[in-house]
């Protein structure tokens, strides 16, 4: 008796249901939408909880202070994204820019015009220096920061005397950045604005903004690519004290004094919580500094909305913390797989 042995090598096709993708993605959102969306999301849906309890934040100053107080947060946040973006952290910013403004104040008088110019290189150099230290040494860069943030506080109670550091003259030179304004609101918020257009256009189009994206994304991977991790490392840290000199800056404008314990001394909590709710990743990589502007106007106007809310002023902090919490979990991205540190 002859048993037929052919066998079909066939692959069975897989039934017409499952071929199709799942319905939930098909008429989910597009990966990513979110995170670019929630940011401004979130800043709106605050603003008008807050406009409907406190409709006089519509009109008259409202806007203006809403954008004044987020000008400077907003450049630190800026600067401490690129940090992020490649993995890393600057505890030492806020410092760096209250430093800045100490900076700025004592060259008005005998500089005048090229002072804010001097602030920033100085500040950059502060950030680079914070950039080779991590990259050549391999100290965490949350350990170095926090070590970087004593040495800028000293250093500014130094150039300070301990005391309050006045811009005695020449102070023209800055002030007119909050007093002349475009659209209604001051042109140093529209300068931020343009700086994170700019930082938005490097990261998507250019090779610099790639390879950024690249050692945030995956160190190991980008060196085995070739590309010069440390040194983007040290660009990342020097744009942040960049960013710190302009908001030296902007303390100056705004106040026409700096000291240790006055304005810009609290911006680190605020800096960090405003990039997180615009959507950067902790874990680096991902950026989006457009959605880091309207994270800087949410943490601006949590205080305002808490106001509006009836809360004391002993609870302030709480509804800050709860915000923030929130905000950031409504914003962070999460990538399909991915661990959340």
């Amino acid at each position: 008796m002859t048993v037929s042995t052919q066998v079909s090598t066939s692959a069975p096709q897989p039934p017409a249901a499952a071929a199709e993708a799942p319905p939930e993605v098909r008429r989910g959102l597009p990966p990513g939408l979110w995170q670019t969306l929630g940011p401004a999301a979130v800043f709106v849906v605050l603003f008008g909880i807050t406009a409907a309890l406190q409709p006089a934040i519509l009109s008259g100053v409202g806007p203006i202070n809403l954008t004044t107080q987020a000008t400077a947060i907003l450049l630190v946040a800026l600067g401490q994204a690129a940090v992020l973006h490649v993995g890393s952290i600057d505890l030492s910013n806020a410092a760096s820019a209250v430093l800045g403004a100490m900076v700025l104040a004592k060259l008005l008088g005998p500089t005048a015009v090229a002072a804010p110019v001097l602030t920033l290189v100085v500040m950059a150099l502060i950030g680079a220096v914070n950039g080779l230290l991590v990259a050549f040494t391999q100290v965490p860069s949350f350990a170095l920061t926090l070590g970087t943030l004593g040495v800028l506080q000293a250093a500014s109670l130094v150039v300070s005397d301990n005391t309050t550091v006045y811009a005695s003259s020449n102070g023209e030179v800055v002030s007119w950045l909050f007093i002349q304004a475009f659209a209604g609101l001051p042109v140093a918020f529209w300068f931020a604005v343009v700086v994170a257009v700019l930082f938005w256009l490097v990261l998507r189009r250019t090779s610099l903004g790639q390879a950024l994206t690249a050692v945030g994304l995956n160190e190991t991977a980008a060196v085995f690519s070739g590309l010069r991790t440390r040194w983007l490392k040290v660009a990342a840290f020097s744009f942040s004290g960049l960013m710190a000199g302009a908001a030296g800056i902007c303390i100056i404008s705004q106040a026409g004094a700096a000291s240790s314990f006055g304005l810009g001394s609290d911006l680190l909590l605020p800096g960090i919580a405003a990039a997180l709710i615009g959507g950067v990743a902790i874990t680096g990589g991902r950026t989006n500094p457009v959605g880091v502007v309207f994270g800087a106007l949410t943490v601006a106007l949590v205080p305002i909305a808490a106001t509006a809310l009836g809360v004391t002023p002993q609870a302030r902090s709480l509804v800050y913390g709860a915000v923030v919490i929130a905000a950031v979990a409504l914003t962070a991205s999460r990538a399909k797989g991915a661990v959340v540190k």
